[in-house]
């Protein structure tokens, strides 16, 4: 009986240890004009979302010192690092910078993915995505190199592609390569890892005739990503933030034509349903991505002085 009952204390304690150290859900956040900096949201439910008030990084670096599409991960030995857009046009490269806290910054520099192709128009939504196979960065990116490539009814300053490089450090990249060109104008492109050899590219067709979200597959984080989709969102939507939650993948998006953020649930990206009444997102929450952080990092985070 004694055995039972310490056995039993030991499992509930084990078992509140667990909880309290859980990780709970971070989506990286900005507001308009972007120029104040970065934002976070968090959750401990990856449905209902609140605000932690402040702001946690300003821009320095660009041209215009902006910073939209914050992209965010952790690596395995805890570090957070961030990339976002610094400009909307001329600047040929991506914002970088890393922390150990989420409050304190290191490294804020600018990367020139673009600077070797001088007619580059823009460099937009860069997404992070940790390769484990081969523990290395990916960083994905949507530029505008006029008249490379075939378009729609798009202006030539208009037509993006995807492209990436890798990094095991941040400080040493490999060259830019083209990474998806399924066509049309595609940008806010996200690389999900559903199983081993088992990717899905989550990306806007950015065509005027659509400008809706799609997904495609491949057996590699880098692609070609084919088979793609028919659209899952409704005309004037953008910037998928991409979580898993239980059997459930759910993608958040901005529905920026109807001024609402929205999410579908899917279990396997070929079947999607729309979950916006299981969903609370603060108002003027603009899009990020979806990591995962320590609850430890949450509490620092809610009593940091930067707190508005």
């Amino acid at each position: 009986m004694k055995f039972t009952v310490k056995f039993l204390v030991f499992v509930l304690a084990t078992s509140l240890l667990a909880s309290c150290q859980r990780d709970v859900y971070l989506f990286t956040s900005f507001r308009e004009p972007a120029n104040e900096g970065l934002r976070y949201l968090y959750s401990e439910d990856g449905f209902h979302w609140k605000r932690i008030p402040g702001v946690f990084l300003k821009p320095e670096v660009g041209t215009q010192k902006i910073m939209r599409d914050p992209s965010m991960v952790r690596d395995k030995h805890g570090m957070y690092h961030l990339v976002w857009t610094i400009a909307w046009k001329g600047d040929k490269g991506i914002g970088y910078a890393c922390s150990s806290d989420l409050i304190h910054w290191e490294k804020q520099q600018i990367i020139p993915v673009m600077e070797h192709e001088p007619q580059t128009v823009n460099v937009w939504a860069p997404e992070l995505f940790y390769d484990e196979d081969e523990d290395r960065f990916i960083i994905i990116w949507a530029s505008t190199i006029p008249h490379r490539f075939s378009r729609g009814i798009e202006a030539e300053d208009n037509n993006h592609r995807m492209y990436y490089t890798t990094t095991k450090d941040f400080e040493e990249f490999a060259p830019t390569r083209l990474f998806a060109d399924p066509g049309f104008s595609i940008i806010d492109a996200v690389i999900v890892k559903k199983a081993k050899d088992d990717y899905v590219l989550v990306l806007k067709d950015n065509t005027r005739p659509n400008r809706n979200l799609k997904v495609g597959f491949s057996d590699s984080p880098l692609g070609p990503y084919g088979q793609i989709s028919e659209p899952f969102s409704d005309y004037l939507t953008e910037g998928p933030s991409v979580a898993k939650v239980g059997k459930e993948w759910l993608i958040y998006f901005d529905s920026y034509g109807a001024k609402t953020y929205e999410a579908v649930s899917t279990k396997d990206f070929k079947h999607f349903e729309k979950i916006n009444n299981r969903i609370s997102i603060p108002e003027g929450h603009k899009h990020g991505t979806i990591f995962k952080a320590s609850k430890k990092d949450l509490k620092r985070l809610l009593e940091s002085k930067t707190a508005e």
